[in-house]
């Protein structure tokens, strides 16, 4: 795995359980051999080594690493869909994206990432060095 681009980093509040603190997110580019689950799989070791133990949906973790994109493919299968389902709804994935891809193109809706972000809602999303 080759990192290509990252993004700056986003802290943003939570959702759905609400019982915890602020999240940091970023978005990376990375060259890859793998087929998406073989990828899948690697995600989830780095994970693990990382310290996150599996629990309940949107529970606190220390680290949550997701597929968003892989080329143009679009598929749903046990355990990945890609693009991830939630891309366009969440503004702390779309924003650190536009950054480093905004003519990216979502391979289900055929926008672009800067189209996406012009109608989602920012609130709740701020550029982690404003913090520090």
């Amino acid at each position: 795995m080759v990192v290509e681009k990252v993004s700056s980093i986003y802290e943003s509040d939570p959702i759905s359980y609400l019982e915890q603190g602020p999240f940091l997110n970023a978005v990376c580019e990375v060259s890859v051999e793998q087929n998406p689950l073989e990828l899948l799989s690697e995600v989830k070791y780095i994970e693990s080594v990382l310290g996150r133990i599996p629990s309940f949906p949107n529970s606190p973790r220390p680290i949550d690493v997701d597929i968003l994109l892989y080329d143009n493919i679009v598929m749903n299968s046990q355990g990945l869909t890609i693009p991830h389902p939630r891309l366009e709804q969440r503004a702390f994935v779309v924003i650190p994206l536009i950054e480093i891809a905004p003519n990216v193109v979502h391979p289900i809706s055929g926008q672009r990432m800067g189209e996406i972000g012009k109608s989602i809602c920012l609130r709740g999303i701020r550029h982690w060095s404003e913090r520090n």
